[in-house]
């Protein structure tokens, strides 16, 4: 089945049922009857009439007796009787005739019905036979786009964010842009800790008077905030900010659902930062082979870069904010249940689709780690959320007809390279490596109905509040708060009946 026709027009009635009359030639006569069984989520039951079996089996059984490799003991080659040939090779015709009507079954199945699968259907094949006699059935539960009327997107009253980049802003970015080629070096003695510094802290983390864990000489960058493995500081640089080495700073951490402590998950601990080093790196010299790092010339052009960078980084944040009214004014007119299996199982896609659109938005990979640690601290509340955005903003593109093709992946590929000074060969190679080619496509046709809204809006612009274009500002270690195997809120549970794996 493929994997995003067009929507369910069958979603209006519970059980929907559709005759194949087979009157076309190739086409199976075939009963489909498709019910809901949950949200996201209908059974397909098929059946296919006996006549087309026994026309695959006699099909079959004619080839057998012409081919002349069709060898049977004491027949000379082509001439054995057709009773023997139905019984020296009815297993193996059957498996044909199986994997054959099947295939030819789903195909017919998803061009007349037009169901909308997010995932592969669960069918086995190696389950399924064909009986002796009477028709071919098989039944199969699949995952579906939930079902929703779109309100009148057009001409809707949106609040944006706007900011003026300032000389101090460019300053900033191209100190940030610049650090990975700098040099680390001690800050000085007497130095209070600032954000951007670096530094090599013991680590205490307690719930009360309990301890938790204890961590040694672990070596963080300061930033707005601190992402570990299990739970996020979200006020890390204000609270380390003034400290210099021999000081011991609090800082509040707020761990996330997956830790192993089922007491502990969601709760607030303090993890006690004893500050052993500052250092701080140091700005690289703008030599042309830098400069030509990023396909400019001259400070001035790199300046010019980093002014569309940043708008570009401003254009994020906008979508971020239209996004967010428009699935408001969607969730208003239709309320829609997404289920938790369905959200364990789209995790890793719609993290996938996260990160394809920071990318275009011109972050960084370390700009990106942080953020995606941030989303996997709650990965199913931000995978409803990134889904929600997803169906929406995909049935828009379905009304619309909006359509993405390769010409828009290698442009989007060459802006890419270009924004990061690498060749678009190599920043393809390794969208594919990471398999995200798929997700580019979806963030650029999702990109393009949004437009469309947007494009008809009318916008009241407000301030963006200070500290939310910096909102990538995150810093993350592989550290864990709470010692022990932390949770998988994506493992698939097991099937009824099924020992879950250790």
């Amino acid at each position: 089945m493929p994997d995003e026709p067009t929507r369910d027009e069958t979603a209006s009635a519970p059980t929907a049922t559709a005759l194949a009359e087979g009157a076309d030639a190739g086409k199976l006569p075939q009963t489909v009857e498709i019910s809901d069984v949950g949200p996201c989520k209908k059974h397909v039951k098929v059946t296919v009439e006996r006549k087309a079996i026994d026309e695959r089996f006699d099909e079959k059984f004619k080839e057998l007796m012409r081919d002349a490799s069709a060898q049977v003991n004491g027949f000379r080659p082509g001439k054995a009787p057709r009773k023997v040939i139905e019984r020296r090779f009815k297993t193996s015709v059957s498996d044909q005739v199986r994997t054959e009507v099947l295939m030819a079954s789903l195909e017919q199945l998803a061009t007349d019905n037009q169901i909308s699968p997010l995932s592969p259907p669960d069918i086995n094949p190696d389950k399924i036979d064909i009986p002796e006699q009477g028709n071919f059935t098989y039944e199969f539960d699949v995952e579906v786009r939930p079902e929703f009327e779109l309100p009148n997107y057009k001409g809707l009253r949106l609040r944006r964010p706007v900011k003026t980049f300032t000389d101090a802003d460019v300053v900033a970015e191209q100190r940030r842009l610049l650090e990975p080629f700098g040099q680390v070096v001690p800050k000085g003695e007497g130095a209070d800790v600032d954000v951007n510094d670096i530094i090599v802290a013991d680590v205490v983390t307690k719930n009360g008077e309990r301890v938790l864990n204890e961590l040694k000489e672990i070596r963080v960058k300061v930033e707005k905030r601190l992402v570990l493995n299990d739970g996020v500081a979200e006020e890390f640089g204000k609270q380390l900010k003034g400290a210099k080495a021999g000081d011991t700073r609090a800082v509040t951490i707020t761990l996330s659902d997956q830790v192993a402590d089922e007491a502990l998950r969601g709760q607030t601990v303090t993890a006690a930062f004893t500050i052993k080093d500052v250092k701080t790196v140091r700005q690289p010299e703008l030599t042309m082979a830098l400069l030509e790092r990023f396909g400019v010339h001259n400070e001035e052009q790199l300046k010019e870069l980093i002014g569309v960078s940043l708008e570009r980084r401003l254009e994020y944040v906008q979508r971020q904010y239209a996004r967010q009214q428009i699935l408001s004014k969607i969730s208003e007119a239709s309320q829609w249940e997404l289920p938790q299996d369905l959200l364990a199982r789209q995790a890793k896609r719609a993290l996938a689709r996260k990160v394809m659109e920071m990318r275009s938005a011109g972050m960084s990979d370390e700009q990106i780690v942080g953020r995606r640690k941030l989303l996997e601290q709650d990965v199913i509340a931000s995978t409803a959320a990134a889904l929600k955005e997803h169906f929406v903003l995909q049935k828009i593109a379905e009304v619309e007809k909006l359509e993405i093709d390769e010409s828009d992946i290698d442009a989007e590929i060459e802006r890419i390279a270009d924004q990061n000074g690498e060749s678009p060969r190599k920043v393809r190679a390794r969208m594919e490596k990471e398999d995200l080619i798929e997700a580019l496509a979806t963030d650029l046709l999702e990109r393009k109905a949004l437009q469309v809204v947007l494009s008809s809006a009318e916008y009241e612009d407000f301030d963006l509040p200070s500290g939310e274009a910096e909102d990538d500002q995150v810093a993350s270690v592989t550290a864990q708060v709470v010692p022990g195997q932390m949770v998988d809120p994506t493992a698939v549970p097991p099937a009824a009946g099924e020992e879950p794996q250790s």
